[in-house]
């Protein structure tokens, strides 16, 4: 493979890397982006995946999208939309992974690399977003959870827009971000295992 082919294989990866993690605070919203992206021919999508694009695809994101959003919003109904996101982000997250790995000309392969790059990107903020609400409802007993919720809001835009322009840099920072929120974790829990 030539310089240039590894550069699109990083790029595309990097790409789905950034893309996939914008789906791990918001499930519909990156699909709702990538589908009116590639619709505007901004962003490229493999072949079988044109259908994110598609009017009918981009109605149902977007009004799953305001669900979302509005329904993040309203306490106790938060907690419902989490704990049905832990499957629903990840999934987004291959498919959005799978979508944008367009150098893979097979639609069996692309998946099973969006699968492994996308769900891996997308359940880490949405582990790391669900330790948050709940030490949220703890403190606040909820009321500052629409607040977090709308910066959330913002960070998946912001995320998904420099993914966009710059998936690379992108990729690396929540790469490393992943690292240093996973070495917290396993410090966190060691003293529990040495006390046992």
């Amino acid at each position: 493979m030539d310089t240039v082919a590894w550069a699109d294989v990083v790029s595309s990866i990097s790409l789905a890397i950034g893309l996939a993690a914008c789906a791990g605070l918001r499930a519909w919203l990156p699909l709702l982006l990538v589908g009116g992206l590639s619709r505007a021919g901004l962003l490229t999508l493999g072949p079988s995946f044109a259908f994110l694009g598609s009017n009918r695809a981009l109605m149902l994101f977007g009004v799953a999208t305001l669900i979302e959003i509005v329904g993040d919003k309203v306490p106790a109904v938060d907690h419902a939309l989490d704990m049905l996101s832990t499957v629903l982000r990840p999934a987004a997250g291959s498919v959005i992974a799978a979508s944008v790995m367009w150098e893979v000309h097979d639609p069996l392969t692309a998946l099973a690399l969006g699968v492994a790059v996308g769900a891996p990107a997308a359940l880490v903020p949405h582990a790391a977003k669900s330790v948050l609400r709940a030490a949220s409802t703890t403190l606040t007993g909820g009321l500052a959870n629409p607040l977090i919720s709308v910066a959330e809001d913002v960070m998946a835009v912001t995320m998904f827009l420099f993914t966009v322009v710059l998936p690379l840099v992108a990729a690396t920072v929540l790469v490393l971000v992943a690292i240093l929120l996973l070495r917290r974790m396993a410090r966190r829990s060691s003293p529990a295992l040495r006390t046992t």
